[in-house]
């Protein structure tokens, strides 16, 4: 499952890289200075929440990075995971990028019947850029690992509606969970 996760993202890469015209507005242009505030909701055992993250640019291609997701389950669990990292933004052709990160993650759980905590590593590989205008497409391959490691696949897309604020979707595709978010950014630079 984890080799056609990467084919696929690998495909994802290249093809939407290929495919843009070089008459769109730069990927260069996409800001990586940014907060957002994300609606989650996991398909196992009806869990949902809210995420809080950002991204702050550097000088040069190198960015920090960060989120915090609150998740309350069903089945009385409750669950945050801090991410905090950074990573690296290369302009791959005129609309897109490639970016790769890596985080420290930590997780806590909290049930009826005791709590658990878990510290670990996030990797991520993948690309951004701009369809159109104001139409933004993300794809990357994730890897965590904390006590039990997964790799998955997500994908997103932004509207613009001006130069400070996007809204959007994103899913991400696992062997165990799928995650489905909805929300906004504020880029301010």
């Amino acid at each position: 499952m984890n080799k056609t996760l990467l084919v696929i993202a690998a495909l994802l890469l290249h093809g939407t890289a290929a495919a843009q015209s070089s008459q769109r507005p730069a990927a260069a242009d996409l800001s990586y200075s940014y907060a957002e505030l994300r609606f989650v909701d996991v398909d196992t055992n009806g869990g949902d929440g809210l995420q809080l993250g950002g991204s702050l640019e550097l000088n040069g291609p190198w960015i920090l990075l960060g989120s915090f997701t609150d998740l309350d389950f069903n089945n009385n669990v409750d669950a945050s995971i801090l991410e905090i990292g950074g990573g690296y933004v290369w302009n791959y052709n005129y609309n897109f990028d490639l970016i790769a990160t890596l985080q420290l993650v930590r997780t806590d759980v909290d049930a009826f019947g005791g709590s658990a905590d878990d510290t670990g590593l996030a990797l991520s590989a993948g690309t951004r850029g701009l369809l159109t205008p104001d139409f933004e497409i993300r794809a990357s391959v994730n890897h965590v690992n904390l006590d039990d490691s997964d790799t998955f696949l997500e994908l997103a897309g932004d509207y613009h509606f001006n130069d400070q604020i996007a809204a959007g979707i994103s899913v991400e595709l696992a062997g165990d969970t799928d995650v489905l978010t909805v929300g906004a950014r504020w880029f301010f630079n």
